[in-house]
């Protein structure tokens, strides 16, 4: 037996209490009559009562509590085999983690943000694989294309600064690298979505975004950012915080560059997006575009379809409810 929401079974710790409410009931009425009564007009009134059926009362009342706590838990047993398809999208998230995703400019910081905005968007995925490529002066896929949502949210935990050893900015290798993730699948049928501040410093992204348009592939960028810009906080390795500095000492600013995410965009027929504190702007890619790219089966494969058997613990619940509300706890010849 398995219960589909074992969390409800929490409801026993009540248990306790309640039997504690009950016997408490009655010795608190035992305590009120005899405020009321003494001696022989006491041993009447009691003699009136049918202490077994109290005792049965309590215990139908407590039986009915436990059967309906299992029923909430929906206990299941007994299974069949049914063929599950998936369909979806093959979608891949490009991160920039490089020094300036520590700029403060958006809150926590640039990266914590785009990590949360990630986590969001794995809610609203059904059935879509989605790989997770970092970059910085290189790329890196650091989840393959999966359905496993659990598992990209793990990876996400992860994913800090450090990730990609060298550092810089490199655009052109994120698309390059997100392309090859989904080499093996229909144009329609894919996307990629890149979340940077969209500082480049090397190679020429513009051209790379032209091989994926050939490939029939949309590039939807995100700007994380300000224009105005930031200075860029960071650790040094005895664990105190600073601002990071150029090879000539000078404190290095960061601003968002929106015309290069906008041309990448542009260029693959995607859209750009700025983030903002309120609505980073994935939940807008995703509703207004992605969601109504051409789905296809990812897969197929049986799953275990167990029978629900709540109505068991719900029926011997309302039976003894109804029990307990035919007992009478008088005795008939105490009139």
């Amino acid at each position: 037996m398995r219960f589909e929401n074992p969390a409800m079974l929490l409801g026993f710790w009540l248990l306790p209490v309640l039997t504690a409410l009950l016997v408490w009931s009655v010795k608190n009425r035992q305590k009120v009559l005899e405020r009321f009564a003494r001696g022989q007009m006491l041993s009447e009134i009691n003699r009136s009562v049918h202490g077994e059926a109290v005792r049965l009362k309590a215990v139908l009342f407590i039986l009915v509590f436990v059967f309906s706590i299992m029923a909430l838990a929906r206990p299941q047993w007994g299974y069949e085999w049914q063929d599950v398809k998936r369909h979806g999208i093959d979608l891949v998230v490009a991160v920039d983690v490089s020094k300036s995703m520590l700029t403060q400019d958006v809150k926590p910081n640039r990266l914590e943000r785009t990590k949360l905005a990630v986590k969001d968007l794995l809610k609203e995925l059904q059935g879509d694989r989605i790989s997770i490529v970092a970059f910085a002066g290189s790329a890196f896929p650091i989840c393959p294309l999966t359905a496993d949502y659990s598992g990209v949210m793990m990876s996400l935990e992860n994913l800090n600064t450090d990730t990609i050893p060298r550092g810089g900015t490199n655009i052109a290798l994120a698309i390059e690298e997100a392309m090859k993730q989904t080499q093996n699948t229909e144009s329609q049928h894919k996307a990629i979505i890149i979340l940077t501040d969209g500082e480049n410093l090397e190679n020429e992204p513009l051209a790379m975004a032209k091989q994926a348009k050939d490939k029939g592939i949309k590039i939807y960028c995100i700007g994380i950012g300000t224009q105005e810009g930031e200075l860029i906080r960071v650790q040094n390795p005895s664990g105190e915080w600073g601002f990071l500095k150029d090879s000539q000492g000078n404190f290095v600013k960061s601003r968002l560059n929106e015309n290069l995410l906008q041309q990448i965009a542009l260029t693959t027929g995607g859209i750009y997006v700025r983030a903002s504190g309120a609505k980073f702007g994935l939940d807008l890619i995703y509703e207004q575009e992605l969601s109504k790219l051409e789905k296809r089966d990812i897969e197929a494969k049986q799953e275990k379809k167990y029978f629900e058997r709540f109505q068991v613990a719900l029926g011997l619940a309302l039976i003894l409810l109804i029990w307990e509300t035919t007992i009478v706890t008088r005795k008939k010849d105490a009139d």
